[in-house]
């Protein structure tokens, strides 16, 4: 059972880019499924998630209005849609499922990908 987060990459600031992360099993698209990040000497923060419908999603106040996280479960992914992105959005990010589709920033995701790097230059 494994998630694969790929799509990250080098943009300028003002820049967009699409993380997408493509879960192994079928199943995945009844979990719960987030985006966290990590910055460098920081701790991995929340970021947004998306129920296993897609209706219902949540975002950390520092990317509402920018990111919209959206998701395929006819093809197991997820995704992340990053726009208008600034410098101190420079971060590894990872994404993680949730079988109790509790959701949130909380402890409760199960499964995560490896993440991908994301790096906004000024």
């Amino acid at each position: 059972v494994q998630l694969q987060a790929y799509g990250g990459g080098l943009v300028q600031a003002g820049g967009s880019l699409r993380l997408s992360c493509a879960a192994s099993e079928r199943s995945f698209s009844d979990y719960t499924k987030a985006w966290f990040r990590q910055a460098p000497g920081n701790e991995r923060e929340f970021v947004a998630d998306i129920n296993m419908s897609g209706l219902g999603t949540s975002y950390a106040n520092s990317v509402k209005g920018r990111f919209t996280i959206s998701r395929d479960n006819s093809k197991n992914t997820v995704y992340l849609q990053m726009n208008s992105l600034k410098p101190e959005d420079t971060a590894v990010y990872y994404c993680a499922a949730d079988s109790l589709a509790i959701g949130g920033s909380g402890p409760t995701y199960d499964y995560w990908g490896q993440g991908t790097l994301v790096t906004v230059s000024s």
